[in-house]
């Protein structure tokens, strides 16, 4: 920068000399050496601004790829209340709309007070030395600017924030609309969604339309005072030439820096636009960097022998609540022996899920405590914790990697036959045997070339491979048909073998053979026992169970 600013300022220092010297009584040993002075300045400035470009570039870009990286980072640890309270188009609109405002902030900003700065430091000097007072008129006259432009600045920053917020608002629209695309087609909403993404789209452009005409406003301002400034000095050194108080070449050197000193200015002058917007942006991705984390990894963990848990575990008067008054769990209190096969039963919102997601620690207890082989479960790290849990859900989730990839999730070598017995076991094998690619085949975002059934089995599948001590199965064979369901059970039954197992199940005909069953209601245990017992107290339990069966049955 200080080469490139150099080698800017020395071209019109060179034009003194030339006019005065070369042209009035020079030599052609005189004009050809200042001829090579000039060629060799545009030589220097065009190198050094090349390695300035690419090396305040690769800064530039390297500030905001390692903030991309520590958003996910800081993210991916972030409770899972967090993402219950933040929509996925408002995060990828942090990831994309916002780092990219911040990446156009960093690099003018850089380049702008970097080499901008430098030549019109470099160009001022020489100015001074040129004529001083004449220097300390113009740069009464060119601050002027900077005034009018701080103003729109402030407005510029609103009106990018609000853009932010409308884009990262289309950005979670347009994921739902996709997702659920199945769903506005089988209702004709094709129509109605258009209308609500044209609403969206408007507002944007109100919004972007608005930033354009703010930032637009400095040009005539600018031009304006510039133009003021420069013609002041043309009138005054004009003047003085005619009236041979200046030589012609000290007038066109000084004229030449003042004409150069205009753009970067201007230059300077627009970078607080770009600012503004960075900061806009800035400001939302620290509000999640500032966002406190309340499930917390402890700070002495306890060490694993083997790193591998027994599976003991007991509930203490265990209390929940999602932060609301409502509690969602109410003094749950139980004991499973390592080995032992627990479920949980009841209507909706009775707490079951709840329960489970306790035990990853996915959320932390409102009162009580949860211990695993004798020891509070905050007193493990979330590593040993979760790997020694493998957990089913309801929600399917896969990723578009091939099949092996998802079975053996998240590991990058894996044992390529544990994975097919794996899903033999969930009774994937067979499907995955007419894929074209078969284990290496994709399926595609979140297992959309698989049915309902299929993508259950993979995580069925994948809780296999991971073959840990403790069993979390929360509404797993719900999608599945009779037929797949009598295969996974029977592969369940030898998975659950010497495993600790807590499940959540909706058809009670799959948690007949549980060493116990608690059955749930308004976040209480109100029965428990196991299957025969239950149906003889004529409870929950049983009305729950004669709703599911037949007379027959």
């Amino acid at each position: 920068m200080i080469f490139a600013a150099a080698a800017t300022a020395a071209l019109p220092y060179l034009l003194q000399p030339v006019f005065d010297d070369v042209f009035a009584n020079g030599t052609m040993q005189t004009l050809t050496f200042f001829c090579g002075a000039v060629f060799i300045a545009f030589i220097v400035k065009g190198f050094a601004s090349f390695g300035e470009s690419v090396l305040m570039n690769y800064i530039g870009q390297h500030i905001i790829s390692d903030l991309q990286n520590r958003l996910f980072r800081h993210l991916l640890h972030a409770d899972l209340r967090f993402f219950h309270t933040h929509s996925t188009g408002q995060l990828i609109s942090h990831f994309t709309n916002d780092v990219n405002l911040m990446r156009n902030a960093v690099a003018h900003t850089i380049i702008g007070l970097g080499k901008d700065s430098l030549t019109l430091i470099f160009l001022i000097i020489l100015m001074f030395y040129r004529d001083f007072y004449l220097s300390i008129g113009t740069f009464i006259i060119f601050p002027l600017i900077f005034y009018p432009i701080l103003r729109l600045g402030k407005r510029l920053r609103k009106v990018s924030h609000s853009t932010q917020d409308y884009l990262g608002e289309l950005t979670g629209f347009l994921t739902q609309i996709f997702q659920g695309i199945r769903v506005v087609k089988a209702y004709c909403a094709e129509e109605y969604e258009i209308k609500r993404a044209e609403n969206r789209v408007k507002k944007i452009f109100h919004y972007l339309q608005k930033a354009s005409i703010t930032r637009a406003i400095s040009h005539p301002i600018v031009e304006t005072i510039g133009g003021f400034a420069i013609m002041s000095v043309i009138a005054y050194g004009g003047y003085q030439v005619m009236q041979k108080t200046r030589t012609t070449g000290e007038f066109v050197s000084f004229i030449g820096a003042l004409i150069l000193s205009y753009e970067p200015m201007k230059r300077l002058s627009n970078i607080n636009a770009n600012i503004q917007e960075g900061l806009a942006a800035a400001k939302r991705i620290y509000t999640l960097f500032d966002t406190p984390t309340l499930v917390k990894e402890p700070k002495n963990p306890v060490l694993l022998e083997n790193n591998r848990l027994k599976g003991d575990i007991r509930f203490e008067n265990v209390s929940f609540t999602y932060g609301t008054e409502t509690l969602a769990l109410k003094n749950i209190s139980f004991s499973v022996e390592k080995g032992q096969t627990i479920a949980f039963v009841g209507p909706s919102g009775a707490g079951k899920s709840t329960l489970i997601n306790l035990i990853p620690r996915f959320y932390d207890v409102t009162e009580g405590a949860i211990f695993i082989d004798g020891v509070n479960l905050r007193d493990f790290s979330f590593k040993d914790l979760r790997e020694n849990i493998s957990l089913v859900s309801q929600d399917t989730i896969l990723f578009n990697e091939s099949a092996s990839a998802n079975i053996a999730y998240p590991s990058e070598i894996f044992d390529e036959e544990r994975v097919k017995n794996a899903a033999k076991d969930a009774a994937c094998d067979t499907f995955i045997q007419h894929f074209p690619k078969k284990y290496d085949e994709l399926l595609g975002e979140n297992g959309n070339r698989l049915s309902g059934g299929q993508k259950q089995r993979f995580t069925i599948a994948r809780a296999l491979y991971k073959d840990a001590p403790l069993l979390l199965l929360d509404e797993a064979t719900s999608a599945l048909d009779s037929e797949s369901e009598k295969q996974i059970q029977s592969a369940l039954k030898n998975l659950i073998k010497g495993r600790t197992t807590l499940i959540v199940a909706h058809r009670l005909s799959t948690i007949k053979d549980a060493d116990k069953i608690y059955v749930m209601d308004g976040g209480e245990i109100v029965e428990e026992g196991r299957h025969k017992d239950l149906l003889a107290q004529k409870g929950l339990y049983t009305k729950l169970w004669r709703m599911q069966t037949t007379e027959k049955d």
